[in-house]
């Protein structure tokens, strides 16, 4: 029985099994990923990115600043950024080894940034964020996790979250809000929240 969760930074090579291709749509393109064990919603795309993909407003072909996958797991929100906006600078983050390799993997052809948290410059700053947050890791963790990187959103930025509602997506909104960020929630679906996250 291992320990390893999906925010694990090294897992278990015996949690790896065998490789599998997650197959979705979204943005009007077809994506086919490649996934294995030990990393976030492994062998299926995870409802809430899901439901953040179809309702949150996805980037067009004219964006072209820098936009942040943050927690990007085996890569299908970063490959859907990459694909719908070919010319922003697409960034893919995760503190599981594993998945930033299957990140980069999957991205190959489409130019995404992967790295460790830690690895990206501190002199950028994102026009997106976008992120299933790990609300497993703990309310605290959490927060201190969004309040790291969400002001590194630039002036106009806005960030794009999903959370589910019995995993904490009103309390998760209603902080946001005391923390002093302009909230709106986009979309209600499948037990969802999913939050447009803006400066005041």
């Amino acid at each position: 029985m291992t320990g390893d969760h999906y925010f694990t930074a090294e897992p278990d090579a015996a949690t790896a099994g065998a490789e599998r291709i997650v197959e979705f749509a979204a943005g009007g393109h077809e994506f086919s990923l490649r996934v294995t064990g030990g990393v976030f919603s492994a062998y299926r795309l995870d409802p809430g990115t899901g439901v953040l993909l179809r309702k949150a407003d996805l980037p067009g072909p004219a964006s072209a600043g820098n936009l942040l996958d943050l927690g990007c797991g085996y890569g299908p929100i970063a490959s859907v950024l990459a694909t719908v906006a070919p010319r922003a600078t697409v960034y893919a983050v995760d503190v599981n080894a594993r998945a930033r390799a299957l990140t980069a993997a999957n991205t190959a052809a489409l130019g995404v940034r992967v790295s460790a948290p830690d690895e990206v410059d501190q002199a950028v700053r994102f026009d997106e964020i976008w992120s299933n947050p790990p609300i497993r890791i703990g309310k605290s963790e959490l927060h201190a996790l969004l309040a790291l990187w969400l002001p590194r959103l630039a002036p106009d930025g806005v960030a794009w979250l999903v959370a589910g509602k019995h995993l904490g997506g009103d309390s998760l909104h209603r902080w946001l809000v005391d923390e002093g960020w302009q909230v709106e929630r986009r979309a209600s679906q499948k037990g969802f929240r999913v939050l447009r996250v803006a400066r005041n």
